[in-house]
Formats: C-alpha cells, structure tokens, sequence
C-alpha cells in the first residue's frame, strides 16, 4: 500500500477479532461481535453497542457468590438462574427461573415435572427442558446409588430420599417394588404398574411371581399420592393385605409399604398398618 503506512486486514480477520458484521455474518450469530447500533455504520462500533447487557454483571456476581458461598449463598430462583446460564448463554435468565418456581413450587417439583409441563412455560425450549430432565436423572441415579452395596433396612433416611427424588412429582400413580435379598441388600428396583391420577393397579401374584425370579427374600413396597398427601387410602390398605398374603406363600416377607408425596412420606409400618 501506498507509503507501506496501511496494514492488511485480512492478516488480522480471526473470530475474536472480527468487526465487521457483513464481511464476517458467523462472528454476528456465534457471539463474538455483537450487532451493530441503530444508524450506525456497518463494522464500526458505537459506543452503545460495547455496552454489555445489564444480565452480564449479575451473572459473574452470581457465580462468584456462588463459588465463595456454597448452594447455600443462593435462593432457589438463583440456582436455577445459574444453572440456565449455561443453557440460555444471552439472555436474562432470572424471570425464567422465577417463572418455573411459581409453577412448580420448588426446586424439587421443577426437576420432576413432566417434559410436556415444563415446556408449557413461556421461554422453555427443548433444550432447556431436557437439561433439567437430564438433572433429575442424576439426582435419582445419585440417590439410587447409596442404597447399594449396604442392607437398606439401616438405610432408611437413604431410602426415603431416593423415593421421594424418583416419584414425589409423578403426575400418575405409579407402584414399585424393591426386592431384596437374605442381607436385605437391594436386588432390583422395578416399576410394576403406572395408573391414573389416584388409582394404580397392581397384581399381588405378580409381585409375589417377580420376587421367586429374582430369588428375593424380601420386598419393599412403595407407591406415590399425586396429590400430595402420603395418608394412605382404604384401598391401600386392602392391597397392601392382599400383596403380604401372595407373598407369605412363597415366603417373601413384606418389610413395609411406603407412600410418597409432595408433602411427605407415611410407612405402614410406622403406622401399625403392617
């Protein structure tokens, strides 16, 4: 160039450095520059436009509280924020967050909610959906985790927890088995029936059938109360008799039969029901 006093652009053209949104589109949609102002020239930038969004502040003093803090340090809403930064990388995450706590509940009802409510919330998108489904799966996996390799029976706090995380905020009853063996040490943890909004059927000869093929000694009955309240129902009580007679035949004992909702968990033994 004339006088060698202009240097080439197109030596310096990487992604980082891009300014020009027209020459360079894929900077503009990946995020490396940002779109240009209102009347201004394409690939300068006004001094609006080097402004970062208000959220961008907030987000570092998020994870900074955060990381000198513990989960502790934080709301609800403010973990979850934190956690859909990651999946919403521009954009305020807090009204979501609060959004999906006002429908929920808590942190809890949201991890469980069924993909189809969650994505019923304005600003969920697949994605977002999935990763928290993604979480709850660690969650029970996690919690599934410490009833193995330890008789479940000294477990009990463990127990309830992993229950709680798998079937507090199913939408529909659902009835499981855990089989036990000799050591009472967990063999299988099956689903035997998904039901209605208060009703899930279950066979007594089923349960008692599954526990010989396992070569279970014992079993763990646990089913859940979509609505909230774990008192157990009349027909609760009658399975429950029903489940113990099928399975005294084949000498697998019942240890106790569990109902887990949103607002607790009862024991049928703890209650004298067994």
């Amino acid at each position: 160039m004339a006088g060698g006093s202009r240097k080439s652009r197109t030596a310096s053209a990487t992604p980082a450095r891009v300014e020009d949104s027209e020459n360079f589109p894929f900077a503009l949609d990946l995020g490396y520059i940002e779109a240009p102002a209102p009347g201004s020239r394409p690939g300068r930038r006004t001094a609006a436009s080097k402004d970062k969004p208000h959220y961008h502040n907030h987000r570092a003093r998020l994870r900074q509280r955060f990381e000198q803090g513990g989960p502790g340090a934080l709301a609800d809403y403010e973990l979850l924020e934190l956690f859909l930064f990651r999946t919403i990388p521009r954009q305020d995450t807090k009204p979501l967050a609060k959004a999906l706590l006002e429908k929920f509940g808590n942190l809890a009802g949201v991890l469980g909610a069924p993909v189809q409510r969650i994505a019923e919330v304005k600003g969920v998108g697949p994605v977002v959906a999935q990763d928290l489904k993604i979480v709850q799966a660690m969650l029970e996996h996690a919690a599934k985790g410490e009833l193995k390799g330890r008789p479940v029976i000294s477990s009990w706090s463990a127990l309830v927890n992993y229950c709680r995380t798998a079937m507090a905020h199913e939408p529909r009853e659902q009835f499981r088995v855990l089989f036990l063996d000799a050591k009472n040490q967990l063999i299988a943890d099956e689903v035997m029936n998904h039901g209605t909004v208060d009703h899930a059927p279950v066979y007594p000869r089923e349960v008692a059938r599954r526990a010989l093929e396992l070569s279970a000694a014992a079993v763990i009955l646990v089913h859940n109360h979509p609505s909230g309240d774990p008192k157990p129902s009349a027909a609760d009580v009658a399975i429950t008799r029903e489940i113990v007679a099928a399975t005294n035949a084949v000498h697998v004992k019942v240890h106790d039969h569990l109902v887990i909702g949103r607002n607790g968990t009862e024991s049928f033994k703890s209650l004298g029901l067994l």
